[in-house]
């Protein structure tokens, strides 16, 4: 029997590593999302890092919606159009925008505990070189999510990564997206429904046991105070995919509130 690869295991036991499974068509859209969007706006005349970067966008508000509603994948479905549009719509802002999206969704992600694994000492490493980036990009909001996860989580508690959000920007923030905005903007008004008690029945990826409601919650609330955060500071533009996916889980909810009156 040949042993496990360092790697392999070390991603085996991160709280951050969640690889997609085409298994589950979920998965699939996402995948399909991202290609179609970065030939959508490859079609409408963006340069090869816009299109990236809307793509990319894209996706990442699908697998920020799938940490924030483990339970309704659709969500996840209606989030990645949603913020496909808003960066179709808006102008270019190329490849920076996504650091801190990537901060955000890892810092959630770990709050969240959707894989069952407590941070590791490379988490901690990995979510300060996300903080790193974020902030050196000018996404200071972004930063302080991923640097929250180590502090709002049990076990594996850490402020290394609370280091990279004290980074002062090293290049201008491009933040002022008016469709970042505006999805923000409306989102918001439902953060009672997206921060409300709700039961939780996935199963976490790689523990014996479903996602924890309160961890889910927890991650819900530093989602809607990032999203304050970022409208105030006008960092919009970075955090588009988060309100993409606070949105389509806020309406889900809001809705679900409405049938049940």
């Amino acid at each position: 029997m040949s042993a496990e690869s360092p790697l392999r295991l070390a991603a085996s036991r991160s709280a951050l590593a969640r690889p997609l499974d085409f298994t589950y068509p979920s998965n699939r859209v996402a995948a399909l999302g991202l290609l179609g969007t970065v030939a959508l706006a490859r079609l409408r005349g963006r340069g090869w890092a816009d299109a990236v970067g809307i793509g990319g966008a894209a996706f990442l508000a699908w697998a920020t919606a799938r940490e924030l509603d483990p339970d309704h994948p659709a969500t996840a479905n209606a989030a990645l159009p949603v913020a496909a549009v808003a960066g179709l719509v808006s102008r270019g802002g190329g490849l920076a925008p996504l650091l801190p999206a990537v901060a955000v969704l890892s810092g959630l992600r770990g709050i969240a505990g959707t894989t069952g694994e407590t941070l590791t000492r490379t988490d901690h490493l990995g979510l300060l070189a996300q903080s790193l980036a974020a902030a050196g990009a000018g996404g200071t909001v972004g930063a302080l999510v991923a640097a929250a996860a180590p502090l709002l989580t049990e076990g594996g508690r850490s402020v290394t990564p609370l280091m990279g959000a004290l980074l002062p920007p090293l290049a201008r923030a491009r933040g002022g997206s008016w469709t970042g905005a505006l999805l923000s903007a409306a989102a918001l008004p439902l953060a009672r429904d997206l921060t409300a008690p709700e039961p939780v029945q996935s199963a976490c990826d790689r523990a014996p046991r479903t996602v924890r409601a309160e961890e889910v919650r927890r991650a819900r609330q530093v989602a809607a105070l990032a999203l304050a955060a970022g409208l105030l500071t006008r960092q919009s533009r970075g955090l588009l995919p988060l309100a993409a996916a606070c949105l389509t889980v806020a309406a889900r909810r809001a809705g679900a509130n409405l049938k049940n009156t």
